[in-house]
């Protein structure tokens, strides 16, 4: 067998870096509690000495993203991502904002867009 034939990655796929490398071995998130449509957005302070992963974050995040767009748009497992985002944020590189749920659904809301189905 040649190197070519032991290769079980092709050359398209970039370096690899294993997701507990991104993160020093850490699978859980310090901090708040991050779900998937949390926004988050740079605060605009000046990164230095950040892996290329925390600085793509950042750039992503210029404007305000969710926790799964980030995720998708890096390229991180969700639950790196996690990670990674806890850390900037940590750091205040980061702020976010969780989107409420109220107890009780508008029920105005709720009456329009039932009418507006009806109308289909």
């Amino acid at each position: 067998m040649t190197d070519d034939e032991d290769a079980w990655y092709d050359q398209d796929a970039g370096p690899l870096v294993r997701p507990y490398q991104v993160t020093r071995g850490r699978t859980k998130p310090v901090g708040p509690q991050l779900d998937l449509i949390t926004l988050v957005v740079a605060t605009g302070l000046q990164p230095h000495g950040l892996n290329p992963e925390y600085l793509r974050v950042l750039e992503v995040c210029a404007v305000p993203q969710s926790v799964a767009e980030i995720s998708a748009k890096v390229g991180l497992a969700l639950g790196v991502a996690r990670v990674v985002i806890s850390d900037l944020l940590e750091r205040d590189f980061l702020m976010f904002r969780s989107r409420t749920i109220s107890a009780m659904p508008d029920l105005e809301m709720l009456q329009r867009v039932l009418e507006g189905i009806r109308r289909l």
